[in-house]
């Protein structure tokens, strides 16, 4: 049943029951008296056969129990974070990590600290970058970034882009954006970046919307797009 929930968290929309029978390798009748029982414990479900379940919005389970696989995911993940240059991602990782062992009935600081799992860094050293916490500033509010960039020719232009992803490659990071001087998506090397400024801005459309629509160019243009950066 904490399997059930937890597939149910991993859904955001009403999810049907034979799809999660088939997730929990169930059958569909076993999973409907399964569901039932957790509404009847108490459990905020809502949905009905036919149509799918979902959690209700706004409920918040806490982490119950990690398997050793999972925890050691979250750990290597997390330790990954802390070796790449946004500091701010970084501290979150580690806090992450703090609270998801304080949080669980069993303490797992402990384990947390001896999963014998470590990325490894193929850079000595790292510089911290503070523009990439603007660049998931801008993400999140969907607020423009004024940018001056310098082309592999060492040429500078100044531009407004609205970023949709970013890319944290071994050694680098990569900004998908739309740009408004070029009125097309481009990709700009953090290296690369001069100087920027988060603007007051709004993107010109949702960054949802924008996420789509990159996403099938990229689809489309794979093989091209693979190491093609913004010159």
């Amino acid at each position: 049943m904490f399997s059930i929930m937890d597939a149910l968290r991993r859904h955001r929309r009403p999810v049907t029951a034979a799809a999660l029978a088939e997730e929990q390798g169930v059958s569909v009748r076993t999973l409907y008296r399964d569901v039932q029982t957790l509404i009847g414990l108490g459990a905020p479900i809502a949905g009905e056969a036919g149509i799918g379940y979902m959690l209700k919005p706004g409920f918040f389970l806490p982490p119950l129990m990690f398997t050793p696989e999972e925890l050691e995911a979250l750990v290597l993940g997390a330790r990954w974070v802390q070796a790449q240059p946004d500091d701010g991602l970084g501290l979150a990782a580690k806090n992450a990590l703090a609270k998801i062992a304080t949080a669980s009935p069993e303490d797992l600081r402990d384990r947390i600290n001896d999963t014998g799992l470590w990325p490894v860094a193929l850079w000595r050293e790292r510089e911290p970058l503070p523009i990439l916490g603007d660049v998931r500033m801008a993400m999140r509010c969907e607020k423009a970034l004024r940018i001056s960039y310098a082309d592999e020719a060492g040429q500078r232009t100044e531009r407004v882009i609205w970023p949709v992803q970013v890319a944290f490659f071994e050694g680098k990071q990569t900004v998908a954006a739309w740009c408004c001087l070029r009125d097309a998506f481009r990709n700009f090397r953090t290296d690369r970046i001069l100087a920027l400024e988060l603007t007051e801005e709004r993107y010109g459309r949702r960054r949802a919307a924008l996420v789509r629509e990159w996403q099938a160019l990229w689809e489309e243009h794979y093989p091209e797009w693979q190491a093609k950066w913004e010159h």
